[in-house]
């Protein structure tokens, strides 16, 4: 296919994306973010509440830090992308919970506190110290005053290397360690040190590139399996898969989120090995996590691609379109962009399945293998999946699309 064909050929895919994603954008800023605002937050005790249950009303529980960075992060993606509501107050309300109420005074984050702050789970957990990392990223980037969140973030940093660094690489899960070592909570840690290098005050800020750097070697040296090229999960003191099942597992929707960051940073560094790596995994994603039947990736195989969970989770459609916004932008000839936005075009099409028409703001948490949606709360954990998927695509439309337009019409 000539690249004049590929152009043309791709503009339906093109137009699709712009429209899914226009309606994903308008459901975030008119009815999800309102809502949230409005029936999410405990505008009381402060912070977030964790879930809404089917009717839309809030539920109390513990709320845990990796909940309440979270909604940081989605109510400073409403900024950037122009809601209309307290987009800065809400920010700035959940950092006031997260450093006052969840930070202990060993300088880590607590896994849970209750509404009034008595601790419910205070133990270390290295997946709570990557999203708060996260959210202080982003709320430094909303422009949230008064609470100097460059030294915060690197007196937590500091916190985590002088008491959980791995001999080798990375982190260890508590002090003294425990087993298994996860690739997950690296993966966030990877998502906040690229959020942090990546603001303008930031930029070539030693601490972040260089941990950055450091996860990204431990991924490709040990997280991913030489001989097939999918990312596992769990794995012993010396990063090698543990036995039996878990150290099997491969999660479809890691496979996504890996690709993006590793795009990400090839980007950054022009690193091709991390190109080749990322495009393995989204085909390992999209050519065995992906169920023809119902279009929508599932939540689990096995190292041999065999189907270990058959459910789909909301959360891995997010990734898969996340994945696919990089690979466009990635996208060296016609032909590549074409194809990549087909897939990102049927990504979104699955994606805008899982939201409910009323009540406002809310989504279907997970698709049964039959094809129905199971009755169940909405969670607010994954709300920052659907926001960063959102952020994404706005990014995809106003950077990368805009000039690959003015490129064509120069041709």
């Amino acid at each position: 296919m000539s690249e004049t064909i590929a152009i043309k050929a791709g503009s339906a895919d093109r137009l699709a994306v712009s429209r899914l994603s226009s309606a994903l954008t308008t459901w975030f800023l008119e009815q999800a973010l309102p809502a949230w605002w409005d029936q999410g937050t405990d505008l009381v005790n402060g912070g977030f509440y964790e879930q809404r249950d089917w009717s839309g009303a809030a539920v109390e529980a513990p709320r845990r830090t990796r909940v309440v960075a979270r909604q940081i992060y989605v109510f400073s993606v409403g900024l950037k992308l122009g809601w209309r509501g307290p987009a800065l107050a809400a920010v700035e309300h959940g950092l006031k919970f997260l450093l006052h109420r969840l930070q202990l005074p060993a300088g880590h984050f607590a896994a849970a506190v209750m509404a009034d702050g008595d601790v419910v789970k205070g133990e270390f957990d290295l997946y709570e110290q990557a999203f708060a990392l996260f959210a202080m990223a982003s709320a430094q980037a909303a422009g949230a005053q008064g609470f100097d969140l460059p030294a915060r973030a690197l007196q937590l940093l500091a916190c985590l290397q002088q008491g959980y660094k791995h001999p080798w690489l990375g982190f260890e899960e508590a002090n003294p360690p425990t087993l298994p070592l996860k690739s997950n909570p690296h993966m966030h840690l990877l998502e906040a040190m690229l959020a942090w290098a990546e603001l303008p005050a930031a930029a070539g800020h030693e601490p972040w590139a260089s941990l950055a750097n450091e996860i990204v070697e431990l991924c490709m040296t040990q997280f991913i399996d030489p001989s097939s090229g999918a990312l596992r999960e769990y794995f012993a003191s010396d990063w090698s898969a543990i036995p039996g099942d878990s150290g099997q597992l491969v999660e479809s929707g890691h496979q996504f989120e890996w690709a993006w960051l590793l795009m990400r940073w090839s980007r950054r560094t022009g690193r091709q090995d991390c190109l080749a790596a990322a495009l393995r995994l989204i085909a390992i994603g999209e050519q065995q996590g992906v169920d023809a039947n119902r279009a929508v990736a599932v939540n689990a195989l096995y190292a041999d691609f065999s189907v270990a969970d058959a459910g789909a989770k909301l959360w891995p459609q997010t990734e898969r379109v996340k994945a696919w916004c990089a690979r466009v932008e990635l996208a060296q000839t016609a032909a590549e962009r074409s194809a990549a936005l087909a897939k990102l075009a049927a990504a979104l099409d699955s994606l805008l399945k899982y939201l409910r028409p009323e009540p406002y703001g809310m989504w279907h948490e997970a698709m049964a293998e039959d094809g129905t949606f199971p009755l169940g709360p909405c969670r607010a954990s994954s709300f920052y999946h659907l926001a960063c998927a959102i952020e994404t695509l706005h990014e995809l439309q106003t950077g990368c699309l805009q000039q690959q337009d003015a490129d064509e019409v120069m041709k």
